[in-house]
């Protein structure tokens, strides 16, 4: 199979696992990154190892004829930050590979959903490529079990190593599969995550804040603190009764805080007075 990419380092197991199957890689494509959560750098070198060309401006239909030219038979999408043109006129093949277990979770980025419903289970699934985000028929879906206490680190890491077995087993029956993919019923959706989702409420249990924590790691959390408004990375607690108010803070020491929160304490141990999106952009999504 001769093939295109879209990529960043978070998927670049995708790519590798395609070309050890024996496709014919063509042309890679990739996005600005923030350096935070996505990153370029192994994917350009291994790109830089194979002699591919790398573009990292919007794939557009000049680029699918230049493809078809190539004889390039399949767009294989694993993270990409902009919509892709209507490839059907060039291409046989377009999938794009979804963390998450479609039709549950489409979006940018669905991940922090699964730590905040407390799922037993989550995915990584490819399917069709089409007009509307993650929607189109599924070749194949890969589950995995998740802790109890999943973070979104672990979950991350997870998905990588999820997306790699599920681009072994496509890879090696793409086309059987293409055949029998299964339209989708209706599922839900994730849009961009926004301030009021990560925003910390000390009002609640211990269990529920640091849920919420966990489920956006890097992305960080905010949270009001007396006069300062925090981006919180990581946090421990502990149930313990008392009778403070809510988000009063107890204790301070360097930079951990203590803050009292409905039925324990809150310490806030990984965090900043500034937003990370304010240096580095904000993260790069498909």
């Amino acid at each position: 199979m001769r093939f295109a990419i879209t990529a960043t380092d978070r998927y670049l197991g995708v790519f590798q696992t395609l070309v050890e199957r024996g496709w014919t890689p063509l042309k890679v494509f990739t996005t600005p990154v923030d350096g935070r959560l996505h990153h370029q750098a192994a994917l350009l070198d291994y790109a830089s190892r194979l002699g591919l060309e790398v573009q990292i401006s919007r794939l557009s239909d000049g680029n699918l004829r230049q493809l078809a030219a190539q004889g390039c038979e399949a767009l294989v999408v694993a993270s990409y930050a902009w919509r892709i043109p209507a490839w059907r006129e060039h291409l046989r093949f377009a999938v794009n590979f979804h963390p998450s277990p479609l039709p549950h979770g489409r979006g940018p980025y669905p991940m922090p959903a699964a730590i905040l419903e407390q799922a037993t289970h989550w995915a990584v699934t490819c399917h069709k490529l089409e007009p509307e985000f993650d929607a189109g028929d599924v070749l194949k879906t890969l589950p995995f079990p998740l802790s109890p206490l999943e973070e979104h680190d672990s979950l991350d890491l997870k998905i990588q190593l999820a997306a790699r077995r599920l681009a072994a087993d496509v890879g090696e029956h793409f086309e059987q599969y293409w055949r029998a993919a299964t339209p989708q019923s209706a599922g839900t959706y994730y849009g961009p995550w926004k301030d009021q989702d990560r925003r910390l409420d000390f009002a609640q249990g211990v269990e529920q804040i640091l849920r919420r924590v966990r489920a956006f790691g890097p992305l960080e959390c905010l949270a009001d603190v007396g006069k300062l408004h925090l981006f919180v990375r990581r946090a421990v607690g502990w149930t313990e009764p008392h009778r403070l108010a809510a988000g009063t803070l107890v204790h301070a020491n360097q930079l951990a805080m203590v803050v009292a929160a409905a039925d324990g304490f809150i310490g806030l141990t990984d965090w900043s007075l500034l937003a990370p999106g304010s240096v580095l952009g904000t993260p790069a999504r498909r």
